[in-house]
This record gives C-alpha cells, structure tokens and sequence, in this order.
C-alpha cells in the first residue's frame, strides 16, 4: 500500500526559509515520478514543482521558480522541497504526490498522480 508523508510545514515570516518533506512506503520509490503540489483556501491546486524518478528532470511552477527548489534522495524514500524568500501568497497546504513513470521526465498535471500525502500547512506571515 503506497504511503506519502509530509512534514517540516509551519508559520515563518516572509523572506524566510522552509524545508518540506516526504517520504514514500510501500512502493518502490525510485519508479516513481513525484510532485509537489499546494492549495490554499478558495484556489485551485497548482503545481509546485515536479522531478523524474532519477531527479534528473525538474519543473517548476511560474510563481515558485528561482525561489523553490526540489530533490529527492531514491536510497532514502524521500522527496524534499526547499522554499526560499516565502511569500504570504505562498500559504498554503503542500501535498506530496506520486505516479508510476519509468521515463526520465515528470508530470506538472495534478491528474496524472496516482497516490497523494495527507499535507503539510505552511504559513507566511507578511
């Protein structure tokens, strides 16, 4: 049974610093493409970023990139997100997503996930 988990979400101030992560069971993690995604209260969910299963392939959404950076570590089951110069516009609750995907590319569509996280909450105070 495919398990996601998230954490390291919390209240910073803008400008500052977070660093999420989630880690995957029951699956093997490395045939995975995973994702990040987010939505906050009354929006849409949207993409964060997404990575291939070998990390070698990476998307961004346009309002997180140059600031957000995703990573993964196959050996340890987990996907990270490292979020830099916060916004307030970016609270929101971040969702680890995965698909199956032996292919070196990955998906920015919330559709084409398989398996999601319960969330994590990050809160940017202005």
């Amino acid at each position: 049974q495919v398990h996601l988990a998230e954490s390291g979400g919390g209240l910073v101030q803008a400008g500052g610093s977070l660093r999420l992560s989630c880690i995957g069971s029951g699956f093997t993690f490395d045939r995975y493409t995973m994702a990040w995604f987010r939505q906050a209260p009354g929006k849409k969910r949207e993409v964060v970023s997404c990575t291939s299963r070998d990390g070698t392939s990476s998307r961004y959404g346009d309002t997180v990139r140059g600031r957000f950076t995703i990573s993964r570590d196959n050996a340890k089951n987990t996907l990270w997100l490292q979020m830099d110069s916060l916004e307030p516009e970016d609270t929101a609750m971040y969702y680890c997503a995965a698909t199956p995907n032996l292919g070196s590319f990955c998906y920015d569509s919330q559709y084409e996930y398989d398996h999601w996280g319960q969330g994590t909450q990050v809160s940017v105070s202005s």
